[in-house]
This record gives C-alpha cells, sequence and structure tokens, in this order.
C-alpha cells in the first residue's frame, strides 16, 4: 500500500472510530511484547520477547480512561511507565501473583521461572527476586503459569500435562504435582476455583484437577476437528458465573479457526460451536489467544490470526456448526502501522471490571486500549 493510499485508509479508520470507540488510545513500546498482565484495575505489565535483553515495565493507563464525568477536564491521555527493570532473556509468558507486588515470568526456552518485585512508592526499579525449578529441563515453547490469591504465593506451572506443579514461590516447596500418563505441550494453564485447575493441552485435551486430592485428574477430550495437526487454544469463564467450577464454560478454539463451548458439567458434548472469520496463516503455539469477556456474558474476544482483534457473541451460537461473524473488529493496529511488514496481535486482554474495555499490543509494538461500542444493542 503506498503513503497516500495508506493515509486515506487511516483517516477513514479515525472517521469511522469517532463512532465505533467510546474511548482508544495508543502506545508505543521500543520493542513489542506478547504479555499483557493486569497488576491492578489501572496498571500492567509488558515485556519483550527478542532474544536478548529486553524492558520489563508497569504501566499506568491514561487517567481520562477512568474519568466517569467530563472526561474532557481530564488532561492526561497518556500512559506512563511507573516501574520498570531489564530481563536477561525473552519473556513468553508473564503473570502476577494476586495479593502481592510480584510477578512471575518464563523465557519460553526452559521449564524455570523468574521471580520479580515490581518496586513501590519508595523505588521504580523492577528487580528480579529469586527463580523457581520446573519438573522438567529444556522444553520447546517454555512452561504456562496460573496463580491464585493465597496466604502463601504459590504458582501453577509446567510445560506438559505430566510435569505441572504448585508451588510455594517463598520457599520453592512443592506442594502439588499433576500425575498424568501423557506429556501433551501445555497451551494454558488456569484456576477455575481455589483449588481446581485446568490444564489445557494444545492438542485440545483438558485436565481438571483438584490440588486437595492426590486422585487422578478428569480428561476432556479434544472436540471432534476437520483437519491434521490442529493445534487449540482454551479459556475457562471467571467471575460470578464460575463460583461452582462445574458451571464454568469452556471455548476451545483450534488453529482452523473452529470454536467449540462446553461447561465442566458436560465435557464431551458441544453447547455450540461456530467457524469463525479468522485468516489462518502461520499459527504457532504463542500466536493465538481466546479470552472470554468477565463482565460481558457470553462474549469472546479471539486475537493473533490477523492484524485485528475480534469479538464475538457466543450466546447466539447453535449445538450445530455454523459460520459466525465477529460482533466488533478492532483493527487499530493494522491500519495505524508505519511497519511495511504485516502487522500481527500478539496479545489481549479484558479489563477485569469494564464490560467493553480491552488492551491489545502487536508486532509493531504498538499498544492499544479501547473501548468499544456495540452497534448491534444500538440497531
Amino acid at each position: 500500500m503506498d503513503e497516500p493510499e495508506c493515509d486515506d485508509t487511516l483517516d477513514d479508520w479515525f472517521i469511522e472510530s469517532l463512532k465505533t470507540y467510546k474511548d482508544l488510545y495508543v502506545y508505543q513500546l521500543e520493542c513489542p511484547t506478547k504479555v499483557i498482565e493486569w497488576t491492578s484495575g489501572r496498571t500492567v505489565c509488558v515485556a519483550g520477547y527478542s532474544s536478548s535483553k529486553n524492558e520489563i515495565l508497569e504501566l499506568r493507563l491514561p487517567p481520562k480512561l477512568f474519568a466517569s464525568e467530563n472526561k474532557g477536564l481530564c488532561a492526561e491521555r497518556d500512559f506512563k511507565v511507573v516501574h520498570g527493570g531489564f530481563t536477561d532473556g525473552p519473556v513468553h509468558c508473564l503473570k502476577h501473583v494476586p495479593g502481592t507486588r510480584c510477578v512471575v515470568t518464563n523465557d519460553g526456552r526452559s521449564s524455570e521461572l523468574q521471580v520479580w518485585e515490581l518496586g513501590g512508592d519508595d523505588s521504580d526499579v523492577i528487580r528480579r527476586t529469586g527463580s523457581v525449578a520446573g519438573r522438567s529441563g529444556a522444553s520447546e515453547g517454555g512452561s504456562r503459569i496460573a496463580a491464585r490469591l493465597s496466604s502463601q504465593p504459590q504458582v501453577l506451572h509446567g510445560a506438559q500435562s505430566n510435569d505441572v506443579q504448585l508451588t510455594q514461590l517463598t520457599s520453592g516447596q512443592p506442594l502439588y504435582k499433576l500425575e498424568t500418563d501423557s506429556a501433551d505441550p501445555l497451551s494454558s494453564l488456569q484456576f477455575v476455583a481455589d483449588s481446581v485447575f485446568l490444564a489445557c493441552c494444545c492438542n485440545g485435551n483438558v485436565y481438571i484437577a483438584d490440588t486437595r486430592t492426590a486422585a487422578a485428574p478428569q480428561l476432556s477430550p479434544p472436540p471432534a476437528s476437520s483437519g491434521e495437526s490442529v493445534l487449540w487454544w482454551t479459556d475457562a469463564s471467571s467471575g460470578s458465573s464460575c463460583l461452582d467450577p462445574t458451571s464454568c464454560r469452556i471455548v476451545r478454539l483450534s488453529s482452523s479457526g473452529q470454536a467449540v463451548v462446553s461447561d465442566l458439567r458436560n465435557q464431551r458434548e458441544a453447547a455450540s460451536q461456530a467457524q469463525l472469520d479468522a485468516q489462518s496463516h502461520r499459527c504457532n503455539l504463542d500466536d493465538v489467544r481466546v479470552s472470554w469477556a468477565p463482565a460481558l456474558d457470553g462474549c469472546i474476544a479471539v486475537s493473533g490470526f490477523s492484524g485485528a482483534v475480534q469479538i464475538y457473541n457466543t450466546s447466539v451460537w447453535r449445538s450445530e456448526l455454523q459460520e459466525a461473524q465477529p460482533l466488533f473488529q478492532h483493527r487499530g493496529h493494522t491500519v495505524s502501522s508505519q511497519s511495511d511488514d504485516g502487522v500481527f496481535v500478539t496479545s489481549h486482554v479484558w479489563h477485569p471490571e469494564r464490560p467493553r474495555t480491552l488492551l491489545s499490543a502487536a508486532s509493531d509494538g504498538s499498544v492499544h486500549v479501547w473501548d468499544w461500542v456495540d452497534q448491534s444493542a444500538g440497531s
């Protein structure tokens, strides 16, 4: 696309955005990130993934975003770096430990975790304070991490279904180990209750386990899929709808764009499913994200297939497979990019309380926070 045509596209999208966004703010990182993790309702942690030294930053979102009334009177509309530091290697996974000022990272090349202190009012430095050993050595794709609120900080971590363990951060003591006969690479780990978690595999298998018991985990097999060597990504609903773990819904998304929703009470049958409008391209395990909206019932966000973040309303899907069109698409990273290479979204995350607010990051280093307007509700 030549420069005049690019300018026209950007102008058209900007005019369109006046109607389609309630809020839209942009920030530019020196290096792109694959991780966006909330550290509070107004701050997030990001880190680079280049092969050598990278920044790890805690960013405060623009104050104007949170002005409930008279936004025009709030002059501050910029992101602000509140704490920062450097990592010796890439960051492919990052989790904040609830109730603390700690984050835990993994470099995507081994099972070891790095522990970081985010700093406080007396220091703006993010510093490394320790490490956590994994059950296995080097692992392709690295470890997945989950954390829960507890009196003693704990993290769940592992690279494969047979090396998942719960570790106490302060002592490094293993508190629980998942025992399975398979060694399936993991796409994610996620707590759905204080003691119940999902170990989600890239082949579509989902293990449901309870850290209070040594009983074997339940296995939820992958959905039927057309095509070989399909990767699957999984997310479980959270919030008030998931106070009982068995009532949680899980969505599994394949690299061919097939999305299947089921619940933990009846794992073998699809409650609903759809073929998404996803432009399938080079799909690696770290590329794609699918996530339930925590404060908007039935909606999921999908990214990594292209330069857009797509929002879908699963409540209108049926049990039979049909094509689904997105409820909304955020195309801002593509149309505003100055990069000559194709830009793709590297990560996204919903705001934990604001129903239609998301953050997204792209391969050109751009970070956007946006609150989208549901046009279908207006019509």
